[in-house]
């Protein structure tokens, strides 16, 4: 059992957690088959339903998930567990698709949370005996409740993620809000501008027409930038390194400011490169957006031990104790989120007038 809670502890999202869960369940009283219901928000039905035991093809074959019907249902109801021989002569029981396997004994035992239900544990076929046994049950309530604790910290970190998720959707529709209207607006000025002196003045024109092509390169290199920004290229094909490389290369062009990238060592595991990623992009916005930067350098150091991110500008710095500068637009508390999600940590050292460095260091092994 000791095993089992470390390994869940060990997990933030919610579908790993639910597969070690279940599978757990299953060895633990030695059942043939397991599965784990989570119900969805108006109780119709599963929100979730992980099954052990059954092959691919045979889920296939049995259908859509079950609805909260016979004896699912009333382990989303009755906090009290519930075991039986055959689960057939139970009275709530009412059917089962043509394809599903029959079954014999059952040991369901819901899985509570401060006194709410938000799952349930259904083990069948006892293997080697007739039945589920007290001790069967026993183990099986133990781990619902370590369940309990696990499920609510996967949904909490699935909300807080969802939640970051619409903070940089949001700040990405204001920098796209801001770039595209400024730069479409001087555009269709110089572009007016020109049209008025083709006749009077071809020279002037001429001049204005060549800076509308500037601007609207501008506004193309700007509009991929976000772009790029809202959908990366597929890391497990071009790897952080080369995302970052060529995220570098974009927006150094979009912005007229030098970006230099380096990077030493190995490369990253890939299970972190997006979070990693996302630290670069936002520590790299701030410079470009917020610190009036002429330089960036990013470098990125992998060793056995630790992967490091340094992302340093010599931009105007601000005070990072000062909460006004958090709260406002620098995305520092969804840095150190990920950060700490990540199991590393997230330093600022920045100070008016000199620069920002923004240093994420993650253990590794």
């Amino acid at each position: 059992m000791s095993d089992v809670v470390l390994a869940i502890a060990g997990e933030l999202s919610l579908e790993p957690v639910l597969d070690r869960l279940v599978a757990a369940a299953r060895d633990l009283v030695n059942a043939r088959y397991a599965a784990l219901g989570v119900p969805d928000a108006d109780g119709s039905g599963f929100a979730r339903f992980v099954t052990v035991g059954m092959s691919d093809e045979l889920i296939d074959a049995i259908g859509p998930l079950p609805r909260t019907h016979g004896l699912l249902g009333a382990m989303l109801t009755d906090p009290a567990p519930f075991r039986t021989d055959d689960i057939t002569a139970d009275p709530r029981f009412q059917w089962w698709p043509s394809e599903h396997p029959r079954m014999g004994s059952f040991l369901g035992v819901p899985i509570l949370s401060k006194g709410d239900v938000v799952g349930a544990f259904y083990l069948t076929d006892k293997q080697g005996a007739v039945r589920f046994d007290d001790d069967d049950q026993a183990l099986i309530e133990l781990l619902a409740a370590h369940a309990a604790i696990a499920i609510d910290n996967a949904e909490l970190f699935e909300r807080s993620r969802e939640a970051s998720v619409a903070q940089e959707r949001s700040r990405l529709a204001r920098e796209l809000h801001d770039a595209m209207t400024q730069n479409l607006f001087s555009l269709s000025l110089t572009a007016e501008a020109a049209a008025s002196m083709v006749r009077a003045d071809p020279d002037h024109a001429e001049r204005e027409l060549r800076r509308v092509q500037t601007l609207a390169r501008d506004t193309m290199a700007e509009l991929r930038a976000v772009i790029y920004e809202l959908q990366p290229p597929q890391l497990a094909a071009e790897g952080l390194v080369g995302t970052l490389r060529k995220r570098v290369a974009l927006l150094s062009r979009a912005h007229h400011v030098a970006i230099t990238l380096v990077h030493r060592g190995g490369h990253p595991d890939p299970d972190i490169e997006l979070e990693v990623l996302r630290v670069a992009q936002e520590a790299l916005h701030n410079a470009l957006r917020h610190a009036g930067a002429s330089a960036i350098r990013v470098t990125l150091d992998v060793d056995a031990q630790n992967l490091r991110l340094v992302v340093a500008d010599d931009g105007r710095g601000f005070d990072p104790n000062a909460r006004a500068i958090s709260a406002r637009r620098l995305g520092l508390t969804s840095m150190r989120e990920r950060a700490r999600a990540l199991g590393g940590r997230l330093d600022i050292d920045a100070a008016p007038g000199r620069g920002t460095t923004v240093t994420l260091r993650v253990p590794r092994g």
